[in-house]
Order: structure tokens, then sequence, then C-alpha cells
């Protein structure tokens, strides 16, 4: 399952982008949100990613963080929405503001979303409003490893080591593969 790409943007079309991840093109649906949020073509992107697996087609769909798949994966989770409807009802503003909109139960929220009534809508804020409790209360991810630290882990260095490396590779490299030689320098001096 492809959960996260990072590449190079090759093409941008309204509701979708083309990323060239080492030589293959993924097309990656987006959000209004996210899509107006991406940098220009030529410039490199990363996306976590929902792959919705068809009997004819495999579609992705992107987001800039994880939180974003999250709540796509709740709003796609409910009967009668889809992955483009819970692509669009995701790009509607924030978490916090679709949840002050839902608990209040204003279905005006999904007006001009495609394939959405206002029964549906009902149906959607009734799902969503004991979803999304869960949502916000689960835990907080742990925090994001050092891609220099999980680099050194692959080939073979203990977290601990790894960690102590990479501390004490100056600040002022910013570049992640001159980041990792310079923990190898350190490592290899110990």
């Amino acid at each position: 399952m492809i959960s996260y790409l990072q590449g190079k943007i090759i093409l941008k079309k309204e509701k979708f982008i083309i990323l060239d991840v080492n030589g293959v093109g993924y097309k990656v649906f987006l959000s209004k949100k996210v899509f107006s949020k991406i940098p220009t073509i030529g410039k490199n992107l990363k996306v976590f990613c929902f792959l919705n697996v068809r009997e004819n087609s495999l579609e992705l769909y992107g987001f800039l963080d994880f939180k974003g798949l999250e709540f796509f994966e709740i709003l796609n989770s409910i009967s009668g929405v889809g992955p483009k409807a819970a692509l669009e009802i995701s790009s509607l503003g924030s978490l916090e503001k679709i949840k002050e909109e839902i608990s209040s139960q204003n279905v005006k929220i999904f007006e001009g979303i495609p394939g959405i009534g206002k029964k549906k809508a009902m149906k959607i804020i009734l799902e969503l409003s004991g979803k999304i409790k869960e949502f916000s209360q689960k835990k907080k991810l742990p925090p994001k490893i050092d891609e220099v630290e999980e680099a050194l882990i692959n080939l073979g260095f203990s977290r601990q080591r790894a960690k102590e490396a990479t501390s004490r590779v100056p600040k002022e490299i910013k570049e992640t593969s001159q980041r990792i030689k310079e923990a190898l320098k350190i490592l290899s001096s110990n």
C-alpha cells in the first residue's frame, strides 16, 4: 500500500498533480485547500497518501500532514461518502472549523459538494459527531524521527548511537545527505 510519497511535481491540474518519484509518475488527487498550499512545478513535495482500490482503478489522494490523512479516512469510512466527497469535505476548512459546524448541526457546511444533499448531510453530521470526538482524543503521534537518525538505524547502528551522533552534527548543515555523512564521521571517530 502506498502511504507516503516524496518527489518532484511535474504537472499540476485543477484536482490533481503528477509527482515524479524516482522516474515513476504518480497521479495524486488533492483537495482545494491542499492544492493552494503546494509549491510550483519542478519543486519537491512530500505527501501522505490514501490508496483507493476499486475494481477498475487505483487512485491516490494526497495530504500535507498525517492528521489530514486521518481525518479523510474518517470521512471516507462513513457509508455513502466516497473518497472524492471526503476529499471535498476535508477541504472545507480546518478540523476545528468543521468540528464547530458539526457540533452546531449546520448542514449548510456541505452545500456545494456534489452528491451531498440535506439528508446525506444530516447522516454525515450524525456519524461524524462521535468519530470526531474519538479522533480528537487520540494520543498525539510520537515525535517525528530525524531522517538522519533513521538512516543510521537502517545502516545497522543502535537507536541510541544514531541519536547521539545526530545530535552532534552541526546545525548549520541542512542537507540530509551531508548530515548523514557528518554523522557517519562522528560514529567512525568513536
